[in-house]
């Protein structure tokens, strides 16, 4: 959500950033939308004041006897009050067709953003570790993990329907024993607090992040008025929906994980094999809220625990700033994070950071009073990825397959597969 007081006096710095955007709408339109609002106020207001005006002389004409134009003034009131109550309706009006338009318009990049209108406009920004050499051709993960007997996509289509996945032994181990490692480096290491959230939540939350009303046909709804969150950053950043936040609290760093549910609208034909594009899967997240000076630190800190997380599983991958174009709705600037991919060639995203800057928190009226300071000001939310598990996973077997069919673990999952390191031998 924007100020539109602030788009009204940076005209040419708000158009700049719709242009970015590919947008259309102008900060001229915007703003007489806004002056129509203020002429309905301002015609209230002597409505009002004209009716407690002649309020009070109705007490006077009856003090000197005067019913005629006692019953005259009163007359007067009612007409007035009328008048009163059709531009309260008006004004309700005027204001919701402004919070409708604005509510629709994305964020405006931050001046370091690449423009662009899709990911080829995206720059490289730093690449890290080497992909992996082998003797023999790497499979893609969903060749590892049927011929493993561990993952089967016929038995989730069977029940569900297609992009679901059903994994069993020690490949189902291997999902929990990534997710326990992200959320436990997360909350021991990085200093996250670890959130159990509800999955399913109202219009105002997913409002309050961007989903709403502009991206519903991304997420799954119930018939009973529930949306399946798309990512825990949706619980995660309303915690502070509605609520004035103590500066010294500031930086809040939040964790869940939690599965997420995504209708994957507009995926058709693309990622249509195996586990890169589900209905359902399980993601770490990180949601921070920073006081409006500190969330260009705060990004570069979260993206950087995405990173450590990689090098951790010691696998290759860069980092992508996004273009204007490529970006979510509600960003200022995107991080993301590209894990490499033996069986597929190439880089694929396991994380996208993102600093929101106060775009959700004006939608939520989340907001923190800076110490030594009468008035409030928002706050500034981030979000990200720490890590995608079920990307993890693929990414862990393509990485780390053997010429037999059989996958190594990380030494860093060693402890959390009970000492198991090699998938695929005998225990299988």
């Amino acid at each position: 959500m924007h100020d539109i007081r602030w788009i009204r006096d940076n005209p040419e710095a708000f158009d700049r950033g719709m242009d970015a955007r590919g947008q259309s709408v102008r900060a001229a339109e915007l703003s007489s939308l806004y002056e129509a609002r203020l002429a309905v106020q301002q015609q209230l207001q002597e409505k009002q004041a004209e009716r407690n005006a002649t309020a009070k002389l109705i007490g006077k004409a009856k003090a000197q006897g005067d019913e005629a134009e006692a019953q005259r003034l009163m007359q007067a009131t009612a007409d007035l009050k009328a008048d009163v109550q059709r531009l309260e309706e008006e004004d309700r009006a005027k204001e919701a067709e402004l919070d409708d338009v604005l509510a629709g318009i994305p964020n405006i990049p931050m001046d370091d953003v690449p423009v662009g209108a899709d990911e080829s406009a995206n720059v490289l920004i730093r690449q890290h570790g080497e992909p992996p050499a082998f003797g023999f051709e790497p499979k893609e993960h969903f060749e590892i993990g049927e011929a493993l007997g561990m993952m089967n996509f016929d038995a989730a289509t069977a029940m569900s329907g297609s992009r679901f996945v059903v994994m069993r032994g020690q490949l189902a181990r291997l999902e929990r024993a990534l997710a326990n490692f992200f959320i436990d480096t997360q909350t021991e290491e990085f200093g996250f607090t670890e959130i159990i959230p509800p999955l399913l939540v109202r219009d105002q939350a997913v409002f309050g992040t961007g989903q709403l009303p502009k991206f519903s046909e991304d997420l799954f709804h119930t018939d009973n008025g529930y949306w399946l969150i798309p990512t825990s950053e949706v619980p995660l950043t309303n915690l502070v929906r509605e609520q004035i936040v103590d500066a010294g609290d500031l930086p809040m760093r939040v964790t869940a994980m939690t599965p997420c549910f995504r209708s994957e609208a507009g995926a058709a034909g693309r990622d249509t094999r195996g586990m890169i594009r589900m209905h359902q899967f399980t993601k770490v997240e990180m949601v921070c809220i920073t006081a409006d000076d500190q969330s260009e630190a705060e990004l570069e800190r979260m993206t950087g625990c995405a990173e450590k997380l990689l090098q951790k599983l010691g696998l290759a991958y860069q980092v992508m700033m996004l273009s204007s174009g490529d970006m979510g709705a509600g960003a200022r600037k995107t991080y993301d994070l590209e894990v490499w991919l033996p069986g597929q060639n190439r880089y694929r995203e396991i994380s996208s950071c993102s600093n929101c800057w106060d775009y959700q928190a004006r939608r939520m009226n989340a907001r923190y009073r800076p110490e030594g300071e009468k008035r409030t000001r928002f706050v500034h939310t981030l979000n990200g990825s720490g890590l995608a598990v079920g990307r993890a996973l693929i990414a862990v077997l393509e990485n780390y397959q053997e010429a037999d069919g059989s996958v190594r673990v990380p030494e860093v999952l060693v402890p959390y597969m009970g000492g198991l390191e090699v998938i695929g031998g005998k225990a299988a």
